[in-house]
């Protein structure tokens, strides 16, 4: 099999993952990887093997590069996805797209213009985990969907993160960050989205960093951190969402259920590639273990970059696509569009329900 090299901007926290996992992918080639800050690019690229650290500059110029993974901050998502389709290259991007629908629209159109493709994270939804889940809703065991319920909520990062004042600015909070993994999760298992209602509020104005290096700081929260929405399936469920970062004491709230005519489904953690996997038909007393059908069961990311490089290899569409990501986007935006009009949101996108990988198919070597 021919490979595709890789280029990976941004060498913050996410990158590890991803330099660590890419190698595992005999169709790709990690070749080069460039941040602003040249240090941080070389001690990644000396830690994982990457032959070459460079300014972004330097690696947009590289001829031999076909794909580069975007990990950069939000902010700069769209800035740096245009730079990499004005090169000549698809760009796979970190959650959320871009900040805005506009910018957005910017990277969807100049990628049709140049003949490139565009994927996005999240990729957790290609995972064991939920394509078991797909699985069982696509053969029917709990019948039609009919609604659905969807959980995060916990105490922010300011506990932990080491620099986390971004998290609480435009463009963070916890639809934004983690958002895009629930909706992402849910759509791949019940469609797109029609409309949606939310109500959001910022609880705590100001935030104090308890983390190193930077513990005692005060952040000022710009951002919503609790937001709370209903949304209808063009399929017709309904599910309720709950995103927040306002909860002090955690939650025990599961992250996912599917309500079918026939029974429920216990999804797992949309940010995870695993289970476990529960279901309860009508007229059984408990839940059982559904086994998974795949063995990518721990940190997988980097595989929506692979199944998009085989897409490209081979002319065909992939899961993890800018039509996705778009349609997350606005449904987030919506959210927060929602609770300040008082009115239901009217989505204008919409997109492709992903198809599940075949089961027990290798789809390509290395993932399946």
């Amino acid at each position: 099999m021919s490979t595709l090299k890789i280029g990976i901007i941004g060498c913050g926290y996410i990158s590890s993952i991803y330099m660590e996992n890419i190698p595992a992918f005999t169709h790709l080639s990690l070749s080069a990887c460039a941040d602003l800050d040249l240090q941080r690019a070389q001690f990644q690229a000396e830690k994982f093997g990457v032959p070459k650290a460079c300014t972004v500059q330097e690696l947009l110029a590289d001829p031999e590069i076909g794909l580069v993974i975007n990990l950069t901050l939000p902010q700069v998502h769209a800035e740096i996805c245009l730079q990499v389709l004005e090169a000549g290259k698809h760009v796979y991007v970190e959650k959320p797209l871009a900040v805005s629908l506009a910018d957005a629209k910017l990277i969807l159109e100049k990628a049709k213009e140049k003949g490139l493709i565009v994927g996005s994270a999240p990729d957790t939804f290609l995972g064991a985990g939920i394509q078991t889940a797909l699985h069982i809703i696509e053969s029917g065991k709990i019948g039609v969907p009919i609604g659905a319920s969807a959980f995060m909520i916990n105490r922010g990062h300011e506990h932990w993160h080491p620099n986390p004042a971004f998290y609480y600015e435009k463009g963070g909070g916890p639809m934004f960050d983690m958002g895009p993994y629930y909706l992402t999760a849910l759509v791949a298992l019940l469609g797109p989205i029609k409309r949606l209602a939310g109500s959001a509020r910022i609880s705590y104005p100001e935030r104090t960093i308890l983390s190193e290096p930077n513990a005692g700081e005060k952040i000022n929260v710009s951002t919503e951190t609790h937001i709370s929405g209903t949304i209808d399936f063009a399929a017709g469920a309904i599910a309720t969402i709950t995103t927040s970062f306002d909860a002090f004491g955690g939650s025990s709230l599961p992250p996912i259920e599917i309500y079918g005519s026939k029974g429920t489904l216990l999804v797992p953690d949309p940010n995870t590639f695993g289970g476990p996997v529960r279901m309860r038909t009508t007229g059984e007393e408990e839940f059982s273990d559904i086994p998974l059908l795949s063995d990518l069961q721990d940190n997988g990311r980097g595989i929506g970059v692979a199944e998009m490089a085989h897409a490209i290899m081979h002319g065909q569409t992939h899961r993890a696509n800018g039509d996705l990501a778009y349609h997350v986007l606005e449904a987030m935006h919506g959210f927060h569009e929602s609770s300040q009009t008082g009115i239901y949101y009217q989505m204008e996108s919409t997109c492709a329900k992903p198809e599940p990988f075949p089961v027990s198919a290798r789809v390509f070597d290395g993932i399946l």
